[in-house]
């Protein structure tokens, strides 16, 4: 007898998005097709207001990966609408609504990202200089909100390790700083004492070299939303969401572990490693299962995988650790 097992990239069938729906975005993403990366940093507002001049999807031409294209995966891609309207951005506010409006003004062009620290070759770049080597890749991940909520994105980006070895760090380099923008003129939450500004999040180096890390510039085919990290973010689909910071503008490396925003503000309940361990309970709440974003408060929930889903892609990179520990 034949037993089909499941894998941690399976996805409930109470979690795919219907086939009429599913068509239309696959044709929306089949649409993106050869353009200059220049035009990465048109604002967003002007792609959707012209959706003819740019047939209605500015980043294309990118190549999808084919291993981070898991068929059912692509069934269950989180309508755009909800992964647009639901952030977690304190520069921009505290509830989940805040950052869509009160970011609307947010300037994203020039853009410098500073790579420095233990490295043979740090660099000031613009934006597009930081980009222009490498080729885009789509990728569909999971994301995991603290908060229980679920959702499964089409990412657009390049590798953070790529990144990195063009860098070159050297041999005492073993964590790598993310700084978010600081200015409070842009940032209105910056002026308050919420949380240690700028943002700062971290990583282990060989987290930050696993292929699975992505520094993001675009979601749905297109640039990325100013409320969800335009215009490059990190994503780490193990971990948390608030791992992923937003609004990038430094990226250090550095030999010793770094104190990250969350951290210092609750050390208790959003510790450095912060990967999705179902079954080591947030102090306040259990990890256990999550509601799938778009599904409506009262949907019935379904279990948390380990490592977001992808224990077989790095759970060996923690095995000298106690997984309670990491989250």
């Amino acid at each position: 007898m034949l037993i089909r097992r499941r894998s941690g990239h399976d996805i409930k069938s109470s979690e795919i998005t219907s086939e009429a729906v599913y068509q239309n975005r696959r044709h929306f993403l089949q649409t993106a097709s050869g353009i200059a990366l220049g035009s990465l940093l048109l604002p967003l507002g002007e792609v959707l207001a012209a959706p003819e001049k740019y047939a209605y999807a500015d980043i294309r031409g990118v190549k999808p990966n084919p291993k981070y294209q898991d068929k059912d995966l692509r069934k269950a891609i989180t309508r755009p609408e909800d992964f647009s309207a639901y952030n977690n951005f304190y520069e921009f506010g505290t509830d989940k609504e805040d950052p869509k409006q009160n970011s609307k003004s947010f300037k994203t062009k020039p853009w410098t990202v500073k790579v420095h620290g233990l490295v043979n070759k740090p660099a000031d770049y613009q934006l597009e200089d930081f980009l222009k080597p490498f080729d885009l890749e789509d990728r569909i991940y999971r994301f995991r909100c603290v908060e229980a909520w679920s959702m499964v994105v089409p990412w657009v980006g390049i590798p953070l390790h790529k990144i990195l070895a063009r860098a070159q760090p050297t041999s005492a380099a073993k964590y790598v700083l993310f700084k978010t923008l600081q200015d409070p003129t842009q940032f209105p939450m910056q002026k308050t004492s919420i949380l240690e500004w700028p943002y700062v999040e971290g990583l282990r180096l060989d987290e930050a070299m696993h292929d699975l890390s992505l520094l993001t510039v675009g979601a749905y085919g297109k640039v990325l939303p100013n409320q969800n990290g335009a215009p490059l973010r990190l994503i780490v689909p193990w971990k948390y969401g608030y791992k992923s910071i937003k609004s990038i503008v430094s990226i250090e490396l550095v030999s010793a572990q770094p104190k990250t925003s969350w951290e210092i503000r609750a050390p208790d309940e959003y510790p450095f490693y912060s990967n999705v361990i179902p079954e080591v309970p947030h102090p306040r709440w259990s990890q256990k299962t999550e509601r799938v974003l778009g599904s409506g408060f009262f949907s019935s929930k379904q279990k948390t995988l380990m490592f977001n889903g992808y224990a077989d892609a790095v759970a060996s990179i923690y095995s000298k650790f106690d997984n309670k520990k990491l989250y």
